[in-house]
């Protein structure tokens, strides 16, 4: 793994920092690296949830690193559009429960990160913006997609269009983060999180995630008729079992993720 991405496991809980001073930018070493890392964890039965976070006090992540598209070369252009789209996807596609701790200000790619992940912290100091278009370029990592998605077609014009900055409060109003805490406390919040999140059945979380990206594409009634089709399919697995049994015996259940 490259040593910009910086990843530590404490229990079923993985905590990657994105560690690529001074203002984590990502370029075509660390975007490969976590299309890998994700595909790792994934196959790791023993981790359920995941949290991101950048290195320092001051970025969450910068966004690419422009100086990738200084010569104006189409080829270069393709390949990180392709390489920033390959790895947020599969960071979208994490299997468990994916967490932000924005810790700084979250800028292009760096936000486009953050909206590939199920749930969003902020510190009450941090900045979130897709400014691509200010310097001749777009969102090409999900940013178009994603931010219509949870904050509507206005303001996400506004941010994508207009290029406005906002502020750690606006992004809680407008529902761009779950929740804003103070400075240095978003990763505790994240942790917070994610231990809830490794309560719950890991084969559950997988399908209810499924199911609610689903939502996005299908009909209603498609979406009705997968999620009765997903929810039979939880009998096949020993975590319905094992879940079943915990509660009736009134302890904590011992998942196997399997």
């Amino acid at each position: 793994m490259s040593n910009k991405l910086v990843l530590e496991k404490q229990g079923p809980i993985a905590i990657l920092t994105i560690n690529n001073p001074p203002a984590n930018t990502w370029d075509d070493e660390s975007l490969p690296a976590l299309k890998t890392l994700i595909t790792e964890l994934n196959a790791d039965r023993s981790i359920y949830a995941l949290v991101v976070t950048g290195q320092g006090n001051k970025f969450f992540s910068a966004g690419a690193d422009l100086n990738k598209f200084a010569e104006g070369d189409k080829a270069v252009a393709r390949q990180m559009a392709r390489i920033f789209g390959e790895a947020f996807d599969a960071l979208t596609h994490f299997r468990g429960v994916s967490i932000a701790a924005i810790n700084g200000y979250a800028m292009g790619g760096g936000l486009e990160c953050a909206l590939s992940c199920d749930i969003r912290i902020a510190e009450e100091q941090a900045q979130m913006a897709l400014p691509e278009a200010k310097v001749g370029l777009l969102p090409c990592a999900g940013g178009t997609q994603n931010l219509p998605w949870l904050v509507g077609e206005g303001w996400a014009k506004r941010m994508i269009l207009c290029g406005e900055r906002i502020t750690a409060q606006k992004a809680l109003e407008i529902g761009l983060v779950e929740e804003v805490v103070p400075q240095g406390q978003a990763l505790a919040k994240a942790l917070e999180l994610a231990k809830l999140a490794c309560q719950q059945s890991p084969s559950s979380i997988a399908a209810c995630k499924t199911l609610v990206m689903n939502a996005r594409t299908d009909s209603l009634p498609n979406g009705w008729r997968l999620e009765r089709e997903l929810f039979v399919d939880l009998f096949d697995t020993q975590d319905q079992k094992e879940g079943v049994q915990a509660f009736l015996e009134k302890r904590a259940a011992q998942w196997k993720n399997a």
